[in-house]
């Protein structure tokens, strides 16, 4: 029995870096416009910092400008508020990110609601969240446009495929499926509740898991020869101590029968910052009144 082709994540992450530093490049020569991304992160969890610095590497790699907020894990919600305000006012910052999650005395939906929509480079915001399940133009959130891209290095043409998509969060289920209907694809959202679960995820040509389940997705249940990309990342002790990344979807079983299959680690997780460095160099095009070009 042959396997599934591997849809290398950093090889195509790897390409859309290079795509947006040349982009970059472009900006800066043709109208000296360098796109400048600013990361918040309150308090100091340690995966949160590592995250942040990769961020800021990668954001400086690409040629963009990196301004980089670390906050006591005891600041104040106004002050973090009045530092958004300040980014927002910014014409040198047309991103911000702040890095979730946050300490638990500040509200996290008071602060993504008060980034300007225009420099939501999380996609969180509401009003990005309503452009795009209208079809406007909007900042998408990062894992899911990762996602699409992973699967169109596959087939490049979605039009008529019957896509399942396991997960309704706002930050991937959700806006993942309305970028598969931009594509044209038949799209089923299904969830813990669900019934018959296996059986629907059994009619998908597209499976996108994001489920935060480690392994739910059997091998049986994948159709022959269908794209599967999983989200999910599960951090797991082996019986010999060790440490292993496994995701949503059970690889070894899945690997044996779908057409092409993300893998975890190396899947979609290098796609979530180079798609957080595309959002930023498209909210640097529209603050000049422009769409950017394809970025991948």
């Amino acid at each position: 029995m042959s396997k599934a082709q591997i849809i290398d994540g950093k090889a195509c992450a790897k390409g859309v870096r290079e795509k947006i530093k040349a982009v970059v490049t472009d900006l800066k020569e043709s109208c000296g416009l360098t796109p400048g991304l600013a990361v918040v992160l309150v308090g100091a969890d340690p995966a949160s910092d590592i995250y942040v610095s990769n961020k800021v590497k990668q954001t400086v790699g690409a040629g963009m400008n990196s301004f980089e907020h670390r906050l006591p894990q005891e600041t104040a919600q106004d002050d973090l508020l009045s530092l958004i305000e300040q980014l927002n006012g910014d014409d040198q910052v047309h991103g911000i990110l702040v890095q979730l999650p946050l300490p638990d005395h500040i509200d996290e939906a008071k602060v993504i609601a008060a980034i300007d929509p225009l420099k939501d480079v999380d996609g969180f915001h509401s009003i990005n969240a309503g452009r795009l399940s209208t079809g406007q133009p909007a900042l998408v959130p990062c894992t899911p446009v990762g996602c699409v891209i992973l699967a169109k290095k596959v087939k490049p043409d979605l039009t008529g495929l019957e896509a399942v998509v396991i997960g309704r969060s706002n930050i991937v289920g959700k806006p993942v499926a309305q970028l598969l209907l931009q594509e044209n694809c038949t799209v089923t959202i299904a969830h813990s509740r669900t019934k018959n679960l296996a059986d629907v995820v059994r009619r998908a040509d597209l499976l996108v898991v994001a489920a935060g389940q480690q392994e739910m997705v059997r091998g049986t249940w994948i159709k022959p020869g269908a794209i599967v990309i999983d989200v999910g990342i599960h951090r797991l002790t082996t019986p010999e101590g060790k440490t292993k990344l496994v995701g949503d979807v059970a690889f070894d079983e899945a690997v044996k029968v779908a057409g092409a299959i993300t893998p975890v680690p190396g899947g979609v997780g290098p796609m979530t910052i180079a798609c957080l460095l595309r959002n930023t160099v498209v909210a640097s095009y529209r603050s000049e009144g422009v769409e950017a070009p394809d970025l991948g």
